[in-house]
């Protein structure tokens, strides 16, 4: 059989195990065990628990986990509800002011979380209620917070630009670089529509007001005294020094990426042990146990991701199509767009991390043969991944969202989270345009070697 055949076959295979319903670390795992008893050697399949430990035995993949344990320490803990309460005492004399501090709340919490179910359930638990209360429709409360989440996996540290840097084999610390530059453009973006959006809401409600009397919660006035504004940032303060002392101690080379995880790890769980007297065992013991669940789900599917991508390998159905690929000789934008397009495909049905393990084989290749520099293609396809945790059919923060205000629809969760899709994309082709926002600060603080 042709490797052609063999590869239209493996794809066939994975898509019917996915439909099936099997969970996701199974079925890479029963499709690639499958090839490998059919069309590789016998021994093969005595080496399975070998070539997965090989795969997994990355210094690197060793932070996830400590990432998950930092996440869910200040998930745990009041901390979003204080981050949101401290943004909105702060800015709640700007037009949309309150959406505002929901976007910028949640790009904290990402940055700290690195997680992005767990900042729309931080900060959405408190912000959503709020702004219904404060008379913002529920599909724009929804889709600010939905939306901000996503910033989870583009905002250091990022557990999806954990597994980019293994796949591509680039430097972590380029990568969570890059990643600042574009987040900090989709806080304006989403900061920006918020603006617009509340300013539409607020002349709707006014004219309403003006024509029949119908007074709306939006058009209340909030006052905060600078007394009740600086009471807020004690609690706010110590997880911006923790970031701060992070980024400090992977940046300027007194850590690796790993030691920083659990440094940071260490010190969440001491600052919410302070702060908020969670250092009880009964207290602790969800954290860890949390932490176990989500990092033993991660870690199984990246080994069973691996495992897919190195019967691809053997087979050399990832090198051929990367092969083909190259040979259609396309422009170095339509190849992109292609590409990209396949990612967002895929994002209808996979989570990042499986999109990245299982692509990346096919996709770099001929994107670094078009001369696209890797780090800068990590952060794009980040962003372009974090479109499908806001679109159906999978979407999983909208399914958060869904959780925690189980009385907004469906449909206009998805409605309110549309606008900002628009914007990724926006974001992406500004990208393209000034490819500088991402990459000039590794290139100013880790010059490429390569």
């Amino acid at each position: 059989m042709s490797v052609a055949a063999i590869g239209f076959l493996y794809a066939g295979a994975t898509l019917s195990a996915m439909l099936a319903g099997i969970p996701i670390a199974f079925a890479l795992g029963f499709v690639a065990l499958a090839f490998m008893f059919f069309f590789m050697p016998g021994a093969s399949l005595d080496t399975v628990a070998q070539n997965v430990y090989e795969e997994m035995a990355s210094i690197t993949l060793l932070s996830i986990p400590l990432f998950i344990l930092k996440g869910a320490a200040i998930g745990r803990s009041k901390a979003g509800q204080d981050l949101y309460s401290a943004m909105h005492a702060w800015m709640h004399k700007i037009p949309g002011g309150l959406g505002i501090a929901n976007v910028f709340a949640c790009a904290l919490f990402a940055a700290m979380a690195g997680s992005s179910p767990a900042t729309c359930s931080a900060i959405g638990s408190a912000g959503i209620p709020e702004m219904r209360k404060r008379g913002y429709s529920p599909g724009f409360a929804a889709g600010i917070i939905a939306a901000g989440g996503t910033l989870g996996i583009l905002l250091p540290p990022s557990i999806t630009m954990i597994l980019y840097a293994v796949a591509a084999e680039q430097s972590l610390g380029r990568l969570f670089l890059a990643g600042i530059g574009p987040g900090l453009l989709l806080v304006g973006l989403f900061a920006a529509w918020s603006v617009y959006r509340f300013r539409s809401e607020y002349a709707a409600a006014k004219d309403a007001y003006e024509r029949h009397g119908t007074a709306s919660a939006i058009l209340a006035e909030d006052t905060y005294s600078m007394r009740q504004r600086f009471s807020t940032l004690p609690r706010v303060l110590p997880f911006v020094i923790l970031l701060t002392g992070v980024m400090v101690a992977l940046y300027g080379g007194y850590a690796t990426p790993s030691e920083t995880a659990g440094l940071g790890g260490l010190l969440a769980l001491g600052l919410i042990a302070v702060i908020y007297g969670v250092w009880r065992p009964r207290d602790v013991n969800p954290i860890l146990a949390a932490t176990l669940r989500e990092s033993t789900m991660l870690m199984l599917i990246i080994g069973m991701s691996l495992l897919y991508a190195y019967v691809m390998s053997y087979l050399h159905i990832s090198q051929s199509a990367a092969a083909a690929i190259v040979a259609m000789q396309l422009s170095k934008w339509v190849l992109l767009v292609t590409i990209l397009g396949l990612v967002i495909l895929l994002g209808f049905f996979l989570p990042p991390v499986s999109i990245i393990l299982m692509t990346a084989p096919i996709i770099l290749p001929p994107l670094k043969a078009a001369g696209f520099d890797l780090v800068w293609f990590g952060v794009v396809m980040t962003i372009t991944m974090e479109m499908g945790l806001i679109h159906p059919p999978v979407g999983l923060n909208i399914f958060v969202i869904k959780n925690i205000a189980p009385d907004i629809p469906l449909k206009d969760i998805i409605w309110g989270t549309l606008p900002f899709v628009i914007l990724m994309a926006v974001a992406i082709l500004i990208l393209c345009l000034v490819p500088g926002i991402a990459m000039w600060l590794p290139n100013w603080l880790l010059p490429s070697t390569r």
